[in-house]
């Protein structure tokens, strides 16, 4: 390799590697409505290099979030594996609910790149929750009329946190959950209304694209 090949190789993984930093830093301020052109002028880069790395937005939307898709992936096998159903839940619940409050993108990548690029780890994880709900309730630990889409709920209120910085939505995060955990546990059931129809998708989504029509999993008639 000639000693001119080797610079332009490098000088391409550094621009996607700035690529993929500017674009990290503006959806986790932002959300996923930003424009390629911005994430261009944050990484210092031209347009044209931008789309010659990722030719369009759905593939750096993927290539930012590709280790939150994999974490998630994990978190919900372990939790599968888990022998005490109750721990196995709130570890879905509570690592799904950090990285909505850490970075604003994560939901709306989780819909827009995850379920279309891999419809089948998308029904697996709807169907590896609904496993886990079963197992807590039939463990006595889950109190007996929790829905699925009361989980729904639990992302909505998540999803609204407002706070001055990172750190303050994310302790904020984690005692809205705490919060929520707790009143789930059976020996805290007392009767509740009916069930709420709410859209899973509806309450993953960044603010500006909740009112978009889309199909959930969860939701209720």
């Amino acid at each position: 390799m000639s000693t001119e090949t080797s610079h332009l190789r490098s000088d391409a993984a550094e621009n996607r590697d700035r690529i993929l930093a500017a674009a990290r830093e503006l959806f986790a301020e932002r959300g996923l409505d930003v424009q390629m052109a911005s994430v261009a002028r944050r990484a210092g880069v031209g347009v044209a290099t931008l789309y010659r790395r990722f030719p369009t937005k759905e593939s750096l939307v993927s290539a930012v979030f590709a280790g939150q898709f994999r974490a998630c992936v994990a978190n919900m096998d372990e939790a599968i594996a888990d022998p005490d159903p109750w721990r196995g839940l709130t570890r879905v619940i509570e690592g799904i609910c950090a990285m909505q409050a850490h970075d604003r993108g994560f939901s709306a990548a989780f819909l827009e790149a995850f379920p279309t690029g891999a419809e089948d780890d998308r029904a697996r994880a709807v169907h590896d929750i609904t496993v886990l709900i079963e197992r807590a309730k039939q463990s006595g630990q889950l109190r007996a009329d929790f829905e699925p889409t009361d989980l729904t709920l639990v992302l909505m209120a998540n999803n609204g946190i407002v706070a001055d910085t990172p750190e303050a939505a994310e302790a904020a995060s984690r005692r809205l959950v705490a919060y929520l955990l707790n009143s789930f546990r059976a020996g805290h059931a007392r009767p509740l209304p009916p069930p709420a129809s709410v859209d899973l998708l509806a309450a993953l989504a960044s603010p500006s694209s909740r009112t978009s029509p889309q199909a959930s999993p969860w939701s209720r008639p």
